[in-house]
């Protein structure tokens, strides 16, 4: 039942006005409509938002959040809105809870080598900023030009260092947290040791809004490395032959900062979108990989295992001009895929990487089997792989899509893998909760969602459904 059956649309709105009252709020359907659904085509929000409300401090938050438990209205927090499983899309009926506004960049601190920022900085923001100060931000995800901090911690986002430097929750040292009940808590803090209490820090790292609005955020950095920096790129016949290579790289204590996989028909999609000439055939594989801080011997020795393990090109450079034509290449794969079809579905999920090029066959096996559109790239050092499914006639997944999705996330579960490795689970993915968390944990889960949001306005229906 809507909400406006109880109460008066304009009387929600006056209240609304009255408890944020430095906020932006948003009613005309011009502006809710863009922030409805971003477009996903595997998307099923429908219906329109009450109101999108962007807000620029912590007493609107706390404005809304009230308002919100008075009329029992969900809340969808926002900052960039990059999110690509339906996890900040607004609800109908409900207030989409901005924070894009909310973009300083209150600290870089060089003798503590960290930060302090809002969740509306850019993450490519907050890296420049820190490189001023001889620092850098390590967590590089390919929308790190796009993507803002708050949705990274939101999402444990992960990306193209992870390999070296982790995911995100690797880097977030502290966090203040406005509660549904509109109390600011904080938890961490600025140094990278800490054992007291339970840890409430990385409990809210990756909980996608659900649990609290976040505000304020304290992350560590790192020196930038003194060492030259190689970029090379590898060809291979094929994504598992690739697998092979990456594996061997990984335990060979090289320690590289990137190692990046795409196959011959995403190589052939970026000759297309960027008219470069990579592509041997629709099977063969690149590599794109670096190293932050390298010397001959870690450069002689990833050649020569790529080498044993059948790359049949390999180009390196420390020009870091073309070295970030390279990596370029690897943030384009999306749009340069999206090119080649009308819908699509972009998967997100990460293997042992022992089982890399296993999964790596699979995939393929399962686009022909199914006769379904399948490029495949994605951040192969730490066995996370995003097969993106397309297709051209109807806007909803066709039904070989949806079955070809289906027997990836089982492949990907039994070999001891996930089906969100850093994208989250939003709304597409709930529903595998059980099978992939098991029964027990998905009943804890409820419960603390139960104990932080006893009204369930945060961000429902993610997550955990």
């Amino acid at each position: 039942m809507s909400v406006f059956t109880a109460y008066n649309q304009e009387e929600i709105i006056d209240e609304l006005k009255k408890q944020a009252p430095h906020a932006e709020i948003h009613l005309d359907d011009e502006i809710t409509a863009k922030h409805v659904a971003n477009g996903k085509a595997e998307s099923t929000i429908d219906g329109r938002v009450l109101a999108y409300v962007a807000v620029g401090d912590k007493d609107d938050i706390r404005g809304v959040l009230k308002t919100a438990t008075k009329f029992h209205l969900p809340v969808v927090p926002q900052t960039a809105d990059t999110s690509t499983v339906i996890g900040a899309d607004g609800l109908n009926g409900g207030i989409i809870l901005s924070l894009a506004r909310m973009n300083k960049i209150l600290e870089v601190n060089e003798d503590d080598l960290l930060a302090v920022v809002e969740p509306g900085v850019i993450n490519q923001d907050l890296d420049q900023a820190a490189r001023q100060h001889g620092l850098f931000y390590a967590p590089d995800p390919a929308s790190k030009p796009i993507s803002s901090i708050g949705g990274n911690v939101s999402t444990n986002a992960g990306g193209l260092s992870g390999i070296k430097y982790g995911a995100t929750k690797d880097s977030v040292l502290g966090l203040k947290v406005m509660l549904a009940n509109g109390k600011e808590i904080k938890v961490g803090g600025r140094t990278t040791k800490q054992a007291f209490g339970y840890n409430l820090t990385q409990l809210f790292v990756g909980s996608e809004g659900t649990l609290g609005i976040v505000t304020e955020i304290t992350l560590r950095l790192f020196p930038i490395p003194i060492g030259k920096k190689i970029y090379g790129v590898a060809f291979f016949d094929n994504m598992s032959k690739l697998a092979e290579g990456v594996h061997a790289l990984r335990i060979s204590g090289l320690y590289p900062s990137m190692l990046e996989g795409l196959d011959g028909k995403t190589v052939q999609a970026l000759d297309q979108y960027k008219q470069t000439h990579y592509a041997k055939s629709a099977s063969s594989s690149m590599l794109i990989f670096m190293f932050d801080d390298a010397g001959e011997i870690q450069l002689n020795m990833s050649q020569k295992i790529l080498q044993d393990k059948g790359a049949w090109k390999i180009q390196v450079t420390d020009d870091p001009t073309k070295g970030e034509k390279l990596i370029q290449l690897r943030r384009d794969m999306l749009p340069a895929v999206f090119a080649n079809g009308k819908y699509y579905i972009m998967e997100d999920m990460a293997v042992p990487s022992s089982k890399l090029a296993e999964m790596a066959d699979y995939i393929v096996q399962v686009g022909e089997q199914l006769q379904v559109n399948i490029y495949t790239a994605g951040h192969a050092g730490d066995g996370n792989l995003h097969p993106t499914l397309l297709w051209n006639d109807q806007p909803q997944a066709p039904a070989n899509v949806i079955e070809a999705t289906r027997r990836l996330f089982h492949k990907a579960l039994a070999l001891g893998g996930t089906i969100s490795g850093e994208h989250a689970v939003g709304m597409s993915k709930n529903q595998w909760n059980n099978e992939e968390l098991g029964e027990d944990v998905d009943v804890l889960q409820h419960q603390i969602k139960a104990l932080f949001d006893p009204m369930n306005i945060l961000n429902p229906k993610r997550k955990i459904n």
